[in-house]
């Protein structure tokens, strides 16, 4: 009898290989790549990314890295071209081929109008004595690479090296143009990504959603007084005379009153049983910071001030549910005033 197929060691295997691929030509990388890179990086227009089959497929990939990172850039369809959608090529535009072989006849009709219409002809491919490779002003060419496919047909190690290759460009872009996570953040507003990389001020709660009200009102009359619409939150932000955040008072402090039979400081100013100097955030910093704080010191809320220190809105842990925490998000104790109890 033959042994049973191994599945769990033939992926490996097949993992394996396309890392081992990856390895090889990062070795391989000369100055091709450094002449792709600097024309991308001079390229006033956009980038047209062109590709025949799984390269086609990969350069989508690469014109969404492209894109989220700084560098606009377009899909355009090798055989639509032909056919009239180079129209969409403008003079400052950069063309990126991607071809394997390099001997795409779809790609290589398209070098000639190319060189007419665009501010430069590029290309990413796995033989430098293509006829693509040869033709374009400048190319990154990986050299050849063993696919992990059995048959060795189907593209899999190439295609993996292809698309690294798309993220490298992407990145040293990134690198040389000094893009920043606030730029990032601009062009991911939706999605989970786009809820780390927001800011406070288009989280928090704020208006008639706030609680709010002078420390020197009882805690019989703040809760007697407060009325606030749409969400709850279970805090409520203490103000002095000039309108600045003193104290924050919490539906947990109110219970601890009732469960330690301290129910006549319930006619007491609610400065004498607020807690005092409260954790704070600015409107602009990154959610990530306050969900940090808020996870690290168990609170339930976090208030939110402007530079003088009014309060101008509460951030809640039950709107943050289902967010992660931004691993290596660094300084947030720059932006946090610390107290010595929790706010709930």
């Amino acid at each position: 009898m033959t042994a049973p197929f191994d599945q769990l060691a033939y992926a490996r295997r097949v993992l394996r290989a396309e890392a081992a691929s990856l390895d090889v030509v990062a070795g391989r990388l000369d100055d091709g790549f450094n002449r792709v890179a600097d024309v991308l990086l001079a390229c006033r227009g956009r980038v047209a990314v062109i590709g025949v089959g799984k390269s086609a497929d990969i350069g989508q990939k690469t014109v969404g890295t492209l894109n989220s990172t700084g560098t606009r850039a377009y899909t355009l369809d090798a055989t639509r071209a032909v056919h009239g959608d180079l129209g969409s090529v403008h003079p400052d535009d950069v063309a990126l081929l991607l071809s394997h072989s390099g001997e795409s006849e779809e790609l290589i009709r398209l070098i000639a109008p190319l060189k007419k219409l665009a501010a430069g002809v590029l290309a990413i491919t796995g033989s430098a004595a293509s006829t693509l490779a040869r033709a374009v002003d400048a190319a990154v060419v990986y050299g050849p690479v063993i696919e992990a496919c059995p048959l060795n047909l189907a593209p899999s190690s190439s295609t993996t090296v292809m698309l690294a290759l798309g993220d490298a460009l992407a990145f040293t872009l990134v690198e040389q143009r000094q893009f920043t996570a606030d730029e990032f953040a601009t062009f991911h507003p939706a999605g989970s990504l786009g809820r780390k990389l927001a800011v406070v001020s288009e989280w928090m709660r704020r208006g008639d959603e706030l609680r709010v009200a002078p420390e020197t009102d009882t805690v019989r009359e703040v809760f007697a007084k407060v009325r606030h619409t749409g969400r709850r939150t279970g805090a409520i932000m203490l103000t002095d005379a000039a309108g600045r955040l003193s104290g924050l008072f919490t539906d947990s402090d109110l219970a601890r009153l009732f469960e330690n039979r301290e129910d006549r400081l319930l006619d007491s100013p609610i400065a004498a049983v607020m807690t005092r100097a409260p954790v704070v955030i600015g409107p602009e910093v990154r959610v990530t910071v306050a969900l940090d704080a808020l996870k690290a010191r168990k609170f339930s809320e976090l208030p939110v001030v402007d530079a003088d220190g009014r309060p101008i809105g509460m951030l809640d842990i039950t709107d943050l549910i289902g967010l992660d925490s931004h691993a290596g998000e660094t300084n947030s104790q720059s932006h946090l005033r610390l107290i010595g109890r929790k706010s709930a």
